[in-house]
């Protein structure tokens, strides 16, 4: 839902990362630090580089998003969070060991100032971390209100007016729907009585919606799909977004499957196979945090290509994901794909893809982005799915009747449409690009005679 008045852009946006001395969180805040002092790009931010094209393609209208949308200004950003270690945020990223001394040592002193708050933390979620500084709260109701305070303490001692809560924390192990997650009322009394099928981050996003925070899922974690929560997020006329950046392998497949679809060509078998070595690999090292990864990494698949409408061509796809944890790589994953396709008369092809991506490189500037955007939703008067930022998710969430929209390019259209329908300008279907005005009046026309006829 929206608002025609957009609320102004003034003032500090407070920007709360759940996981905040993780790999991606630190790679995050140093670099928008970095940005803001001109000392590198943000290479990879719609927000920040991306183009926008308003009207026709002949008045050659092609402002940078930000010159248009009226989005929070970097300058404007204060940076806070929780995590379960206890150190300051040069000292994280040192640990993760995705940036250079040389790209640090200009921002030290900022990252020196930066520390988390304790975390909320449940090692039956996450197997292979060990909880270090956590919130001491008997039930899952008192650490969100632990929580919820943090919030409001952080937003007053920074002067911030609005605030984003992003969950950049370790996937947590997998969940299903539980009855307790059905409404709200037997949703908050189950977090008194500390029931075990709430997870750490639906703590924090209860706390978030609660005080009418957008809050951005980055995991394939349950969290914000219930409808207890998305309940909450519709009181208190929060947006909700997620889950699951979508940053090396799966972007390559929301790719390249619609290629295969748009020149209808069979798919016989998709193998994937990951390796990393920071703590998201040691995490997803557990099979229960696995299976929720796998969850989200094969389900893209089948979206795009929905083998019910072309059996003859993707009924019968053998899918298989990997993920192998291996400490040497660090960072810097690795996305190996083989794709057994065929042609015309059954004839049998492949494609093979080996990304050496930099998997925080990648996620950063979506998290940034994201947190702009989400902002920005909240200030024209969005709440609930926002469904226009699924460009940035493997898993994007969606309305229960509607079917989730994988292909990154429409996507993409769909999220500048979105932008442009706030501003109101017009929105583009392509068609008067190529063909006069007057065709479209001759076919028109046209149908009507046939119709007649008929």
């Amino acid at each position: 839902m929206g608002n025609k008045n957009i609320q102004s852009a003034d003032g500090k946006l407070g920007v709360l990362v759940v996981g905040m001395c993780g790999a991606v969180s630190t790679t995050f805040i140093a670099g928008t630090l970095s940005v803001r002092k001109k000392y590198s790009e943000p290479i990879g931010s719609l927000t920040q580089l991306g183009t926008i094209r308003l009207g026709k393609r002949n008045e050659n209208r092609f402002p940078k998003i930000k010159d248009v949308i009226p989005l929070a200004s970097l300058e404007d950003i204060e940076f806070g969070g929780w995590d379960i270690r206890n150190e300051n945020l040069h000292e994280s990223c040192k640990i993760a060991q995705v940036l250079n001394e040389k790209d640090i040592d200009p921002i030290r002193k900022e990252l020196e100032q930066l520390r988390p708050m304790r975390g909320v933390f449940d090692q039956e979620f996450v197997k292979r971390l060990e909880g270090e500084f956590v919130k001491e709260g008997k039930n899952h109701w008192e650490k969100m209100n632990e929580v919820r305070h943090d919030i409001q303490a952080f937003m007053k001692a920074k002067n911030c007016q609005r605030a984003v809560v992003v969950w950049a924390g370790s996937t947590e192990s997998y969940l299903t729907l539980h009855d307790i997650h059905k409404d709200l009322n037997t949703f908050e009394k189950a977090m008194q009585e500390n029931h075990k099928a709430i997870a750490p981050s639906m703590v924090y996003a209860y706390a978030a919606l609660s005080l009418g925070i957008p809050y951005i899922n980055g995991a394939p974690n349950l969290t914000t799909d219930i409808p207890a929560l998305q309940e909450l997020a519709k009181i208190n006329k929060a947006p909700i977004m997620g889950k699951d950046f979508k940053t090396g392998q799966t972007m390559m497949k929301t790719v390249l499957a619609p290629m295969f679809k748009t020149r209808v060509l069979g798919l016989s078998g998709w193998f994937s196979t990951n390796i990393l070595g920071n703590r998201d690999g040691e995490v997803l090292d557990d099979p229960g945090s696995f299976k929720t990864k796998e969850e989200s990494k094969l389900s893209v698949i089948d979206s795009i290509l929905q083998p019910q409408l072309y059996p003859e061509l993707y009924s019968n796809i053998y899918h298989k994901v990997r993920i192998n944890y291996y400490p040497p790589r660090k960072d810097n994953k690795e996305g190996w794909d083989n794709i057994d396709l065929f042609g015309w008369m059954n004839y049998p092809m492949q494609i093979k893809v080996d990304f050496l991506c930099r998997d925080s490189i990648l996620a950063a500037p979506l998290v940034l982005d994201l947190v702009l955007f989400a902002d920005f939703a909240k200030r024209c008067g969005m709440y609930g799915i926002q469904g226009w930022l699924s460009f940035y998710f493997k898993s994007p969430m969606h309305k229960k009747d509607e079917v989730p929209e994988h292909d990154l390019f429409i996507q993409n259209t769909k999220l500048k449409n979105t932008l442009r329908k706030i501003i109101h300008e017009e929105t583009l279907d392509y068609l008067e690009d190529e063909t006069p005005i007057e065709a479209y009046e001759y076919i028109s026309d046209s149908m009507q005679d046939v119709n007649r006829t008929k």
